[in-house]
């Protein structure tokens, strides 16, 4: 007696619409992980995907805390407000989801009593069945997706084997999010600091000068010492025009941030607005064919280039001055020469920075080393035999690369 069809062309259908559910889920994940950064956003968004993929009749998704011993609700999908009420912290080892958890492991369960007496709703009791998906990175499990079913429905090893997969691809968003805001976090924190730093090299050291003039100055008059106070009050007034001047430089460069086309549109930026603002002219000699940095790297070339180009406005004299940026030998090079006066320190032309201990404090060497550091590069300063002075940022190009 001959077999009826009809029954294995329904299930090669239903297979091919489960499949097809499948890729436009694996789709709309994708979308979303690449245009959400907020954590907790992606996962409500994502929970949506997983019970429309499912067929759920409700979803919640939770992450494991900071203390290690509750899951905190994320988001819910399907739930009335007084079950998402009692539903916002529970115990890492609650039910079939702290199983899941512990076990890393996708878990199934057809007794809803447990989160019935847990939540002390009667919602659950309606409930057929429940899935938990845990979210995992590096053996490491961040949370879990919780789907409620109506029916009692068994998970095919496939839909399982798809929940697994879109668990791991958002367990790695997560932690790549994490990683995002702890680094932000860093660079905000080291960004201070070198705020702190600039501005006490150029301020706080001229405040302390001027606090000493004054004394002095007091005194003079005291004394009835006119000439000698008129000396210290001009002194107070030289260092009081250079102060302001200074803190103008420093809102400058603070207003100044990184240009979103990159570094050399930048820098070029850079050349226009010196000549206007300083009149000394600027030439700007890019000999590279292509730049390969992070942005951080980039961010950080931009502001040494900036302050060596401030230390040419305040310090040189000179009327022109020329940035270059070179790849040579599998390092990068950038440097600002000058045709000015070149370094001096009490009258005396220096051959280097190294050589005059307070040059750092007048010409912002040291938070230019700062960030050379991040780079891991250094700052070359030097007086050219022609006249004029060469600050130089070195570093090893990443990948090796030569021009």
């Amino acid at each position: 007696m001959n077999q009826p069809v009809t029954h294995p062309i329904r299930t090669a259908s239903a297979a091919r619409e489960t499949d097809l559910q499948a890729l436009r889920a694996l789709s709309e994940l994708t979308a979303v992980l690449a245009e959400e950064h907020d954590p907790e956003k992606l996962l409500e968004r994502s929970l949506g995907t997983m019970v429309r993929l499912a067929r759920a009749q409700a979803g919640v998704v939770r992450v494991v805390t900071s203390d290690g011993a509750h899951m905190r609700l994320v988001a819910a999908q399907g739930l009335a407000p007084e079950v998402v009420a009692q539903e916002q912290l529970v115990p890492l080892d609650c039910g079939v989801c702290g199983a899941a958890v512990s076990d890393d492991a996708v878990r199934q369960s057809f007794e809803m009593q447990h989160c019935a007496g847990h939540t002390g709703a009667d919602y659950f009791q309606y409930l057929g069945s429940a899935v938990v998906i845990p979210l995992r990175h590096m053996g490491r499990v961040l949370g879990a997706y919780t789907l409620f079913f109506e029916e009692q429905r068994d998970t095919p090893e496939e839909l399982g084997l798809l929940y697994r997969s879109i668990s791991e691809h958002l367990g790695m968003a997560l932690e790549n999010t994490r990683l995002l805001r702890e680094n932000m976090r860093m660079t905000l924190m080291s960004e201070r600091q070198l705020i702190a730093n600039e501005v006490h090299d150029s301020l706080a050291q001229t405040m302390a000068y001027m606090k000493i003039r004054l004394a002095m100055m007091q005194e003079a008059l005291e004394a009835s010492e006119q000439p000698q106070a008129l000396k210290h009050a001009a002194e107070v007034q030289q260092a009081l025009e250079g102060a302001y001047a200074d803190l103008r430089e420093l809102l400058s460069q603070f207003r100044n941030r990184m240009d979103p086309l990159g570094l050399v549109h930048a820098l070029q930026e850079l050349q226009i607005k010196f000549h206007d603002r300083t009149g000394i002219a600027l030439a700007f000699d890019n000999r590279t064919t292509d730049l390969d940095l992070s942005a951080e790297e980039e961010s950080q070339v931009f502001h040494i280039m900036q302050e060596a180009l401030a230390n040419v406005a305040r310090h040189s004299g000179a009327k022109r001055a020329r940035l270059t940026m070179e790849l040579v030998a599998g390092e990068y090079r950038f440097a600002v020469e000058d045709d000015g006066l070149g370094f001096f320190a009490f009258g005396q032309r220096m051959g280097g920075a190294e050589h005059h201990p307070h040059l750092r404090h007048h010409l912002g060497v040291n938070i230019m080393r700062e960030r050379a550091q991040r780079l891991n590069g250094a700052i070359e300063i030097i007086n050219l035999p022609q006249g004029g002075a060469r600050v130089s940022l070195v570093f090893p190009a990443q990948n090796g690369a030569t021009a």
